[in-house]
């Protein structure tokens, strides 16, 4: 049986039109906002299909937000939820999104690196500066992330802020998320003359970040949670390359456990979502 509404599940597997404009401001600045990408009426759905998702997995419930670290003030983080329900399945495996993700990479096609949720509850601290793919095993720089926020997100409530060409630089790229990332990033962004970009997010809005792409977001001073699905995708032909830190030695394990050095992640838990 068909859990999911056919209003939405024709919504998420419709293609979405990418200009070459988009196509150019995304390789130029490293990431790019799409307007208008959900309905209110599917967002609504997804919110409802993610949120509770979220309050039953979520690893954090209980623990008092004075008493965890700078990474775990920043969000609740739950992982793989497109294996935890059908409704969620429809959200990332969406061939909207797989086909926004494709065009932008300029790939044939794309595969799921994993989903997870990030909601930053309210007093929930900043995130700090990173780039994704330091913690990632891949063999090129062919990846993105599908950052969805469930409702619009006004800058008290902590939508991401991007360092504008960070992708073509080599700023931070051995730094985990941390107080430490925070800083040295920040100073390496000045040095270089990088503006950070803040700007809110209007309900229906995704944008997309590449793997290298350096970005951030505030704290969220608001009495409700900001929340937000993101799906990480990379060429459907990425291999895994030699893990260079602890952190990609464990993405290895849970991510593409079956994938050896230099074969093309064909696991399981990475499903081709859109090929041409």
């Amino acid at each position: 049986m068909n859990v999911v509404p056919a209003d939405v599940a024709a919504e998420l597997e419709a293609p979405l039109p990418v200009t070459d404009d988009q196509r150019r401001r995304f390789r130029e600045q490293g990431y790019l906002k799409v307007p208008g990408v959900f309905s209110a009426a599917t967002l609504a759905w997804i919110d409802g299909t993610i949120s509770r998702l979220v309050e039953t997995n979520n690893p954090l419930a209980g623990v008092p937000m004075e008493s965890r670290d700078t990474y775990g003030k920043a969000f609740i983080q739950v992982f793989n939820l497109w294996l935890k329900s059908d409704e969620a399945r429809a959200v990332s495996r969406s061939r909207r999104l797989a086909g926004i993700a494709t065009a932008l990479l300029g790939t044939t096609g794309v595969r799921m690196w994993h989903d997870q949720a990030l909601f930053k509850e309210p007093g929930g601290g900043f995130t700090p500066w990173h780039a994704d793919q330091q913690y990632w095993p891949m063999a090129s720089a062919l990846c993105a992330t599908a950052w969805i926020p469930l409702h619009a997100v006004p800058l008290e409530r902590g939508p991401l802020s991007f360092a504008p060409g960070s992708h073509l630089k080599r700023i931070g790229r051995d730094l985990v998320i941390s107080d430490e990332s925070e800083r040295l990033i920040r100073e390496g962004i000045a040095t270089e003359g990088i503006t950070e970009v803040i700007e809110p997010y209007a309900a229906g809005e995704v944008s997309f970040h590449l793997g290298w792409t350096l970005h951030r977001a505030g704290p969220n001073t608001t009495s409700e949670a900001r929340r937000v699905h993101t799906v990480i995708y990379m060429d459907e032909a990425m291999r895994l390359a030699q893990p260079k830190n602890a952190s990609q030695e464990a993405d290895h394990r849970a991510w593409t456990p079956s994938t050896r050095v230099g074969e093309v992640m064909a696991d399981a838990l990475n499903p081709v979502l859109h090929s041409a």
